[in-house]
């Protein structure tokens, strides 16, 4: 990811994130990063399907469902994660 062209966040929010199989897993809703370095953590999961509900996956403190900004492996029409780094 660190070689591709910058991308800004409203870019990337409300881009379908999908794993590289195909499974849907929901909407990016929003980012979390760190404010001093500007390093990517976490994105908030939108508008999650029934699949990813399912699975045991990190939350917030309101329940939001978040995915580690690392499983990220290309953005372009969807945000492709690497499932097995997630779950």
């Amino acid at each position: 990811m660190a070689d591709e062209e910058k991308k800004f966040s409203r870019q990337i929010i409300g881009k379908t994130v999908v794993s590289k199989t195909g499974k849907r897993f929901g909407e990016v809703g929003d980012i979390i990063f760190e404010s001093k370095s500007g390093e990517l953590i976490h994105m908030v999961l939108a508008k999650p399907t029934a699949y990813t509900e399912k699975l045991q996956l990190e939350r917030d403190k309101d329940g939001n469902i978040l995915i580690p900004y690392s499983a990220v492996i290309a953005i372009g029409d969807f945000m492709v994660v690497a499932e097995e780094d997630i779950v």
